[in-house]
């Protein structure tokens, strides 16, 4: 389980002020946990999320002493550097259930892909899922090797997901597909060059010119 050092904070520290320090002004709240609002290493708690991402348990230790264990529920970023500059934590309750979204990782070669020309489409890239904390996952991985041709799906239901991990979604949501290759179609503005018109519009002109100078 990751551990992540952590301050109280005072309302008369300003996040701009915090930020400058190299730190994240954050708070942490829960069903159960009022919303205290606390400082993070910004080095450290960037480190810890590009690893651990938002369904890993983390331990946050407060002033060196109390231990909470939270999730990472919502980082606001710097929109021209995206860099964090403010955390939400949540505290969930030990022994219950939480409904979380888990990033897809998709492994594997699909034939219909690989051997027809085909694109695959990922129509999901998180699945809703319910687990205890413990058995949150970091990303669940999905086999694409079972889109054969261009009628297949795969459904949330033909993931194998891991111990103790339930749906939160209907079996039947499609979660990949592969699409068959799109011929080109002709440029009808540009279209095919004729060149046999070509040929009798440039002999047209010379003529044209020949007898022009003729006239002369």
């Amino acid at each position: 389980m990751a551990t992540l050092e952590v301050t109280s904070r005072t309302p008369e520290e300003k996040p701009e002020q915090l930020r400058a320090q190299g730190l994240i002004p954050a708070v942490f709240y829960g069903k159960k946990e009022e919303s205290t609002s606390i400082s993070v290493s910004q080095k450290d708690f960037t480190k810890l999320w590009k690893e651990a991402g938002e369904s890993t348990v983390i331990t946050l230790k407060i002033d060196g002493k109390e231990d909470i264990e939270v999730l990472i529920h919502d980082v606001q970023l710097d929109p021209l550097t995206d860099s964090p500059i403010h955390v939400d934590f949540y505290a969930f309750e030990r022994g219950v259930a939480l409904e979380m979204e888990v990033a897809l990782e998709y492994v594997g070669v699909a034939p219909a892909v690989k051997s027809l020309g085909g694109s695959l489409v990922k129509v999901m890239h998180e699945l809703p899922i319910k687990a205890l904390p413990k058995d949150l996952p970091h990303s669940i991985e999905v086999d694409i090797s079972g889109l054969v041709d261009f009628d297949t799906n795969l459904t949330a239901g033909d993931i194998k997901l891991p111990e103790g991990v339930e749906l939160d979604i209907d079996s039947d949501a499609v979660v990949a597909t592969a699409d068959a290759p799109h011929e080109a179609e002709p440029d009808e503005e540009s279209g095919d060059i004729d060149m046999s018109a070509v040929e009798v519009e440039k002999k047209g002109k010379e003529e044209s010119e020949e007898g022009e100078a003729g006239e002369e």
